[in-house]
């Protein structure tokens, strides 16, 4: 059972957090034997300190353009690695290395906040997210607690040389540990010259089984999401009958709002998501004669010839190159039957990775990607699919037919 986006986003935020908060909490408990080792005097602890601040107010000074280019969990882990140089800085026998190394880690400890605010605003659920910041934030105190527990007594077992190494030596595994989760959260932040053809099918289902309590309001109210009913009037207006004559396939039907839009045209239909949250939720429309959990590139080569019309709303968004997808449509559908899909479209070529890792396509490509799947372009039309951040989302809506 995979673990969910925001359960990822709050382990690892917390736990660089934590292990940020106890490196640098670690060095005024070190303080007396820390600037005696440097040869400086006792009160120098205070420009040490002086200089971890000045350090976190240059990083979050300039540091918008590393987040924007790293990402939020790369970044992190940078933010570690420049903490366990300053505090490897701070471990030499000379004075000005000590205070640079101050400076380092101040920079350092600097984008926990942006970089991890950054993060679980992307993938805490809404109505939790207060909770899931505080849990966060609670690994600046768990982090003095633990240095307080920990370092003096080290030193007093082991010496200052000892208590330093371990000091660096955790925050430096802390980079290892996130690892993993960067993998995960950090996706988006790929070039786009290395974009992957696909969302991975695990972010996609993870994404909606989080998404699936909340997302027919957040859709149809928070994003004026209408491209069900827009596929239906493209339909009608193409002379597709409402008279429930044909065998439908909802590709992504997720709670089944396109299902919804689509039934008055069926004699049977059926929904394909990867989430097993969504299905539950669409087979509770009661408009479904089948549901099937797979990936549509999976399933589709499996049912040769078994369709009239395969529909996908804010589906093909997830895929970055279409041409296999059309081709598996084109598979599915019988002789003479009709595929209706939405895309998001931009100035790209030939598709673009964006924001929640849907993609972008250029549509005189795609329209070339038809023709070689053996599709005919009926009807197509740019539309607005719905509302982010309060800008439109521009798209377009097209109608192929299977030549037969």
């Amino acid at each position: 059972m995979s673990i969910p986006l925001w359960a990822s986003a709050l382990v690892a935020t917390l736990l660089v957090q934590t292990v940020s908060s106890f490196s640098s909490l670690a060095i005024p408990l070190l303080g007396p034997p820390l600037m005696a080792r440097a040869g400086l005097a006792p009160e120098s602890i205070g420009l040490v300190s002086a200089l971890t601040s000045a350090g976190i107010c240059w990083s979050l000074a300039c540091g918008g353009p590393m987040l924007a280019h790293h990402g939020p969990v790369r970044t992190l882990q940078i933010g570690l690695a420049c903490m366990a140089a300053g505090l490897l800085l701070l471990s030499q026998p000379v004075g000005l290395l000590g205070l640079l190394g101050a400076l380092a880690v101040g920079f350092g400890l600097g984008p926990n906040t942006p970089a991890g605010s950054q993060i679980l605003i992307r993938h805490a659920p809404r109505r939790h997210r207060t909770l899931i910041f505080s849990i966060k934030q609670a690994g600046v105190p768990l982090g003095g607690a633990l240095a307080g527990l920990v370092v003096a007594p080290l030193v007093l077992a082991q010496g200052l040389g000892v208590a330093l190494g371990a000091v660096i030596a955790v925050t430096l595994l802390t980079i290892l540990l996130a690892q993993p989760f960067r993998q995960r959260l950090d996706r988006e932040h790929a070039p786009a010259a290395a974009a992957p053809e696909r969302a991975p099918a695990a972010y996609v289902r993870d994404l909606f089984d989080q998404y699936a309590p909340r997302f027919d309001e957040e859709l149809t109210r928070r994003l004026a999401y209408r491209t069900p009913q827009a596929l239906a009037a493209l339909l009608a207006a193409q002379g597709v009958a409402p008279a429930g004559a044909l065998d439908i396939l909802d590709l992504g039907c997720g709670t089944g709002l396109s299902g919804l839009a689509l039934a008055p045209f069926a004699r049977r239909l059926e929904g394909l998501d990867l989430s097993p949250r969504m299905l539950a939720a669409a087979a509770r429309t009661g408009c479904y004669a089948a549901l099937h959990e797979a990936d549509l590139l999976d399933f589709l080569p499996t049912r040769a010839a078994s369709y009239d019309l395969i529909a996908a709303a804010d589906v093909l968004n997830y895929l970055g190159d279409l041409g296999p997808a059309l081709a598996a449509i084109a598979t599915a559908l019988r002789p003479g039957g009709l595929a209706a899909f939405s895309v998001e479209t931009g100035d790209v070529s030939p598709y673009a990775l964006g924001e929640g890792l849907r993609y972008r396509h250029a549509l005189p490509h795609l329209r070339g990607l038809c023709a070689a799947a053996g599709l005919g372009l009926l009807a197509g039309q740019e539309s607005v699919l719905r509302q982010e951040r309060g800008h439109d989302v521009a798209g377009a809506l097209l109608l192929l037919r299977r030549p037969g």
